[in-house]
């Protein structure tokens, strides 16, 4: 069974940066700055999960989301945000978000959502016990 793919889209290069630490040992994973550079790049390959930031710049996390739910994108969704205030819960039930975490991370908390999210037999898109982390 070949290894699944995350692709991490977020600004701050520090995060990016940790997350392929954190993740590589188990997952493949591609780094994007913002939501251009992910459009453009993994629209066309298979992606089992995206975890993107709220705020980026362009085109916001959610609109991403929605852009690729378009283009037939049915796989699993992680939101990153330092603006909870910002996040609003049907939109992230209309984009089927997996789950939500606040910044600073909680990096366990994180690491087992991805876990969950990509190793059970859990349904695409439904909601893990902790929604929202924060």
């Amino acid at each position: 069974m070949s290894p699944k793919k995350i692709v991490v889209v977020d600004d701050d290069e520090t995060i990016r940066k940790t997350f392929f630490l954190i993740l590589q040992k188990k997952y493949l994973v591609y780094l994007a700055k913002d939501s251009q550079e992910a459009l453009e790049r993994f629209t066309k390959g298979k992606v089992d999960l995206i975890i993107a930031d709220l705020k980026l710049p362009r085109i916001n996390g959610l609109r991403l989301i929605s852009k690729f739910r378009e283009l037939g994108y049915k796989g699993e969704v992680i939101m990153i945000s330092a603006y909870p205030d910002l996040i609003n819960e049907k939109e992230l039930n209309r984009l089927s978000i997996s789950d939500f975490f606040v910044k600073p991370l909680d990096l366990e908390a994180l690491n087992r959502s991805i876990d969950f999210l990509l190793n059970s037999k859990n349904v695409p898109g439904a909601r893990s016990k902790e929604a929202f982390h924060g």
